[in-house]
C-alpha cells in the first residue's frame, strides 16, 4: 500500500526546535516581533488559557513552543539558563539583531565579523532561550578559518 502520508510534514526540515517557555502567549508575541515569525497554529491548554502547543514559522522554518507545565516541562527561566542556542541565519545581521534588541532581548554577545565567515552575535530572549543571529558573509577554506581563530584567540589573550 502506497504511503499517502510524508513522512516530515509540509514546511518542517528534518530538525525542527521545540522550546518551553513560561507565558508562552507572550512568548509567541515576542517572536513576532523580534524575529519577524509568523504563527501558524495555537492549541489552547486544558485551562482554555495557556498555550499547550504552538507553531511558528521563521524565515523557511518552524519553531515549535509550548507552556511550562509540571517538572517534565519546564523553562529556562525555571531551569536557572540553557545549555541550547537557537541559531538564525537572516539577510542582515545587524538589522536582525537591533529589531531583537527594541523587542526586549538581552545581548550577550555583540555583534562581530566572526573568523568562521558569519557575522555574528548572540542575545537571550525574555523567556530565558538563546539566539544567535548571523549572516554568512565570506567562504573560508579549513586552513583560512584556523589561521583567523588562531588570531582572534591571540587577540583575547587565549591559548
Amino acid at each position: 500500500m502506497p504511503r499517502t502520508v510524508k513522512p516530515i510534514p509540509e514546511g518542517f526540515n528534518t530538525i525542527t526546535p521545540h522550546i518551553v517557555c513560561k507565558n508562552a502567549s507572550a512568548a509567541i508575541d515576542f517572536y513576532k516581533k523580534a524575529f519577524g515569525a509568523e504563527e501558524i497554529v495555537r492549541m489552547p491548554g486544558p485551562d482554555g488559557k495557556s498555550v499547550m502547543h504552538a507553531e511558528l514559522k521563521i524565515g523557511n522554518s518552524r519553531l515549535m513552543l509550548g507552556e511550562e507545565f509540571s517538572d517534565k516541562c519546564t523553562s529556562p527561566q525555571t531551569l536557572g539558563g540553557s545549555p541550547v542556542t537557537i541559531h538564525l541565519y537572516v539577510e542582515n545581521a545587524d538589522a536582525a539583531f537591533q529589531r531583537a534588541v527594541k523587542a526586549g532581548a538581552t545581548v550577550t554577545m555583540p555583534l562581530m565579523d566572526a573568523f568562521w565567515g558569519d557575522r555574528y552575535g548572540q542575545l537571550t530572549d525574555p523567556f530565558g532561550h538563546v539566539w544567535s543571529i548571523a549572516t554568512h558573509m565570506h567562504d573560508y577554506s579549513p586552513e583560512e578559518m584556523e589561521k583567523k581563530m588562531k588570531e582572534a584567540f591571540a587577540q583575547m589573550g587565549v591559548k
